[in-house]
C-alpha cells in the first residue's frame, strides 16, 4: 500500500562543515524577453558569483503567466534580512533575498528545467505565491522559511501561509517530494549537492505562482572549499553534477484554494 507522510514547517538543514550558518546566496538577474518562438517560454539570466559568472536558461513549453525581468513589483518584500532577520526568504542559511524584482510567473501546469552553464551548489529556490499549485521533484529537499508571524517570519507580499513537504513512498526504494502549502506561501527551499540542471512539475493551471532561483556558489569553487560536500569529490574536490527530474503527481484527495490576483 502506498504510504504518505507529511512534514510541517521549517526544515533545518547543517552546512557541510557540520555548522549551521548563514551564507549570502548569488540570485539570478533576468534579462531579455521570451527566446521561445512558439508556445513555450524560454528566457536566460546571468549569476555572478564570488569566482564566477554562470549563465541560466529556464525553460517551459507550456508558456507562463508573465516575466519580470526588471521594473514591477517587489514580490520578495515583507521583514528584514540577516542571519536574525524574519524576511520569509530568510533564514539560518540564506543570509539575503532576492535584490531585485526580477521573477518568473507561472500559470500552466507541467514540466519545466533550468539548466546552467556550469554545476553550481546548493541551488535555492524562492518562491512567491504558492497558494493554488504545488510543485513535484523526485530529489528531496529542505524547505527553509516562509512568511508566517507565528514561525516569528513576516508575511509575505500577497499574505501569510506555510509550506510543507508531503512525501510519497512509492516502493520499492522509490519517492516522491511534494512541495505543498497553505494559505499564501512565499519562502525558500534548498537542494543541496552540486547540479547542472534542475526540473520540477508544476501540479495545476494556477495563475499565478512564481519563483526565481539563486546558487551558493559555483560547484567548483564550493567542492574547492569543502571536498567532503555532498556532490564533490573527498579525493579532489571536484564536482559530481546531478539534476533534479521531475516526477509527475496528482494531487488526489488533497483541496487546494485557489484564488486570481489581479
Amino acid at each position: 500500500m502506498k504510504r504518505t507522510t507529511r512534514a510541517l514547517g521549517t526544515l533545518a538543514i547543517a552546512l557541510c562543515s557540520g555548522a549551521a550558518s548563514a551564507a549570502p546566496i548569488f540570485w539570478a538577474d533576468w534579462i531579455g524577453s521570451d527566446l521561445d518562438p512558439g508556445l513555450g517560454f524560454q528566457a536566460q539570466g546571468t549569476i555572478t558569483t564570488g569566482s564566477s559568472t554562470v549563465t541560466v536558461t529556464y525553460t517551459n513549453p507550456q508558456g507562463i503567466g508573465f516575466y519580470q525581468p526588471s521594473g514591477g513589483a517587489y514580490y520578495y518584500s515583507g521583514g528584514t534580512d540577516g542571519p536574525s532577520g524574519t524576511s520569509p526568504f530568510t533564514s539560518n542559511l540564506v543570509d539575503n533575498r532576492p535584490p531585485t524584482t526580477d521573477i518568473i510567473a507561472l500559470q500552466y501546469a507541467g514540466t519545466q528545467t533550468l539548466a546552467f552553464s556550469q554545476a553550481i551548489a546548493n541551488p535555492v529556490f524562492a518562491y512567491v505565491s504558492l497558494n493554488g499549485n504545488g510543485y513535484a521533484f523526485d530529489q528531496d529537499f529542505d524547505i527553509l522559511s516562509f512568511g508566517d508571524p507565528s514561525d516569528g517570519n513576516a508575511c509575505g507580499y500577497w499574505g501569510c501561509g506555510t509550506s510543507y513537504k508531503n512525501i510519497v513512498d512509492l516502493g520499492g526504494g522509490l519517492f516522491e517530494y511534494q512541495l505543498l502549502g497553505t494559505g499564501e506561501p512565499h519562502g525558500t527551499l534548498r537542494f543541496t549537492g552540486t547540479f547542472s540542471t534542475v526540473s520540477w512539475r508544476s501540479l495545476s493551471n494556477e495563475y499565478w505562482n512564481g519563483f526565481t532561483v539563486g546558487v551558493q556558489e559555483t560547484a567548483v569553487a564550493f567542492c574547492d572549499a569543502n571536498p567532503t560536500a555532498p556532490g564533490c569529490t573527498p579525493s579532489n574536490g571536484v564536482p559530481e553534477p546531478g539534476s533534479l527530474a521531475l516526477l509527475g503527481l496528482g494531487l488526489a484527495g488533497l483541496a487546494v484554494g485557489r484564488r486570481r490576483k489581479r
